[in-house]
């Protein structure tokens, strides 16, 4: 029993660790969503991801919902020595990881759909809020000052939206800085769309993502391990 106490010991700690982290993440993404303003302005210049190319606060608020309900099973479940609970917390954690699994594999085979699904869902959106919406404005202005790309796929995709019919000119990225940024020298400069650019410093800094997945991936293996090991033995007691 003393094996089966250290384990439950970790898997209490392990999981208190990740609702705590759960919790910050939840609560920044409402700060960013309240705020956006303000958080941009802090981490802003730091980021030069695609995390940029998504709404912020959603992501974190999706994410730190889940790692809340993921701590909760695991910790409670240990503690109180509950095999439904348990069982929830290996399922959810089996859910996950094989939707991490069939992303990277839809990632790896499928990039030219990813880019069409994404041409389809954030085109419209700059066309639509890129110069009236203040946060959305400021985060595509950070990514591509910081990834040195234009819009998503290139000069177009900002093509009658509010900045274009107020300015009459793209946003400077598109034109390296250089002014008056209208369509003749957009397309003379060619600049790259973040999408590629994106992929280009994944393809780039591939070691280091495999890296983080994989040990992502190890946890939650052993998390659903530890989670069925306590499962077992709870009988046994």
């Amino acid at each position: 029993m003393g094996c089966f106490t250290f384990i439950k010991v970790m898997m209490i700690l392990f999981n208190l660790a990740i609702f705590l982290g759960g919790g910050t993440l939840l609560g920044v993404g409402i700060w960013v969503s309240v705020d956006g303003q303000s958080f941009l302005d802090i981490f802003g210049a730091l980021s030069s991801s695609v995390l940029q190319v998504v709404n912020v606060s959603y992501f974190l608020i999706v994410i730190g919902a889940i790692l809340l309900v993921i701590g909760f099973l695991g910790c409670c479940g240990a503690q109180k020595e509950s095999k439904c609970l348990l069982m929830m917390f290996f399922s959810v954690v089996l859910i996950i990881f094989i939707a991490e699994v069939a992303a990277a594999v839809v990632a790896l085979v499928y990039t030219g759909l990813a880019e069409t699904l994404l041409t389809a869902v954030v085109t419209p959106i700059l066309k639509e809020k890129y110069g009236s919406d203040k946060s959305l404005t400021h985060i595509w202005n950070v990514t591509m000052k910081e990834v040195h790309c234009c819009g998503l796929n290139n000069y177009t995709d900002f093509t009658d939206s509010p900045w274009y019919k107020e300015h009459e000119t793209y946003p400077a990225p598109c034109c390296k800085d250089e002014q008056p940024c209208n369509e003749t020298l957009a397309a003379e400069m060619a600049v790259t769309g973040c999408f590629e650019q994106i992929l280009e410093e994944i393809r780039t800094n591939a070691g280091v993502v495999g890296g983080v997945a994989a040990g992502i991936a190890a946890l939650e293996i052993a998390a659903m391990a530890v989670s069925m090991y306590l499962y077992c033995h709870l009988d046994q007691k």
